[in-house]
C-alpha cells in the first residue's frame, strides 16, 4: 500500500515576534482564516510561517501573506477585511495596486492603528481630496466616505494648512426645528452628528476633541446653522449629504470661502426625503461634473471596509433594487 501523499512545504521568515503575533492573529484566527480562504496549512515555528498544501494553494497562500506583510511587518493587526481586501487584489490581478495602497500611510489612529486607503477607490478618494477644493463621494455605507473625510481634515488642521474643521449634516428626523428638542445647542445635535464625533474621537482622543471644540477650532453643527456665514480657512465637511434638498445643497456650496476644502459625502440609496424630492447630492453630482477644482469619486460595494458581511448585504440590496422587483412583499 503507498504511503500518504507528501506535500510540498514552503516557508517565510517573519523579522520579529510582534510581527508573528500580528499574523497568527488571537488564538491563531488569522491563520485559521488564511488557511480558509487558500485551502493550504500555515503553521508558526518560532519566527517561521510554514505553509503546506498543493503548488496552487501554496501559491495562493504565500501570496496573501506576502500583501498582508505591510501589517504583520509593523505589528499591525489582520482583521477580516484585510483579508478579504488582499484576496480581492489577488483574484483580480491588482496586486501591485494593493502593495501602493499599503505604502500610503495617512495617520495613526488613538489606538495606534496605521491608518491608509484600503481599497484602489478609497486611494483615489483620498488623492481627490488632497487635489481638489471640492469634493463630492457617493457610495454604501461602510466604504469609509465620512472616516477618510475626517482623516484628510485633521491631518490639514494639524499640518496648519486650514485653521479650523466645520462638521455638518442634514437633521432630516427632527425637521431641522432643533428648538423643540431638550438642551443646549450641542445637546440638540448630538444625536445626528454622533458619527463625526465618533471618527474624531478616533484619531484625536476623546479630551482633545473636546479641547478643540471649546476652542471654536472644530465645529460640529446642523447644516441649518451654515446659512448666511462664509467658510474661510477651513475644511468643511457636509456629512449625509443625500438628505439635502436641491436648495440646501446649492446654500452649503456656496459658503465655501477663501483657503477652503469641502467634502460632501452620501449614499444616494439610502435618502430619507420625500419620494419624489430630488436630492441635492444627486443634483451636485451631475450639475458639477465638469467644472473645474471639483472631483466627483463613486465608491461600491466593493469598497466596504466594515464586517466582510457588510458588503455581502449591500450587493444583495443592489441586486433587488436593479432587478425591479417590489420593496415590500405583499402578503394575502
Amino acid at each position: 500500500m503507498a504511503g500518504a501523499e507528501t506535500l510540498p512545504l514552503f516557508s517565510i521568515d517573519l523579522p520579529h515576534q510582534e510581527g508573528a503575533l500580528a499574523l497568527a492573529g488571537e488564538a491563531e484566527t488569522t491563520l485559521h482564516r488564511l488557511e480558509t480562504l487558500t485551502g493550504a496549512s500555515l503553521v508558526l515555528r518560532g519566527l517561521q510561517l510554514v505553509i503546506q498544501g498543493r503548488p496552487s494553494q501554496l501559491e495562493r497562500a504565500s501570496a496573501l501573506v506576502e500583501l498582508l506583510r505591510p501589517l504583520w511587518g509593523e505589528g499591525q493587526p489582520i482583521g477580516a477585511v484585510d483579508l478579504q481586501t488582499a484576496l480581492n487584489a489577488l483574484d483580480t490581478g491588482r496586486s501591485s495596486e494593493h502593495r501602493e495602497l499599503s505604502q500610503q500611510v495617512l495617520a495613526r489612529s488613538q489606538s495606534g492603528k496605521l491608518l491608509r486607503p484600503r481599497t484602489v477607490r478609497q486611494k483615489t478618494y483620498v488623492e481627490a481630496m488632497e487635489r481638489h477644493d471640492l469634493t463630492l463621494a457617493l457610495g454604501p455605507a461602510g466604504t469609509g466616505k465620512t472616516f477618510l473625510a475626517t482623516v484628510q481634515a485633521v491631518r490639514m488642521l494639524q499640518e496648519r494648512r486650514v485653521e479650523r474643521l466645520i462638521l455638518t449634516r442634514p437633521a432630516v428626523e427632527a425637521g431641522e426645528r432643533l428648538g423643540f428638542l431638550p438642551g443646549d445647542l450641542q445637546q440638540k445635535v448630538d444625536p445626528y452628528l454622533r458619527p463625526l464625533y465618533d471618527a474624531l474621537h478616533g484619531l484625536l482622543g476623546a479630551e482633545r476633541t473636546t479641547a478643540l471644540l471649546e476652542k471654536g477650532v472644530i465645529e460640529v453643527a446642523p447644516l441649518a446653522y451654515m446659512r448666511g456665514r462664509t467658510l474661510a480657512d477651513a475644511f468643511v465637511i457636509l456629512d449625509e449629504a443625500q438628505n439635502t434638498t436641491t436648495a440646501q445643497m446649492r446654500m452649503v456650496l456656496t459658503r465655501l470661502g477663501e483657503n477652503s476644502r469641502m467634502v460632501v459625502t452620501g449614499d444616494p440609496t439610502q435618502s430619507d426625503l420625500p419620494r419624489e424630492q430630488l436630492s441635492g447630492l444627486v443634483e451636485a453630482a451631475g450639475v458639477l461634473a465638469d467644472v473645474e477644482g471639483v472631483a466627483i469619486c463613486h465608491l461600491t460595494a466593493a469598497d466596504v471596509v466594515r464586517h466582510p458581511l457588510v458588503q455581502r448585504m449591500v450587493q444583495a440590496y443592489a441586486r433587488r433594487d436593479s432587478s425591479g422587483l417590489p420593496r415590500t412583499v405583499q402578503r394575502g
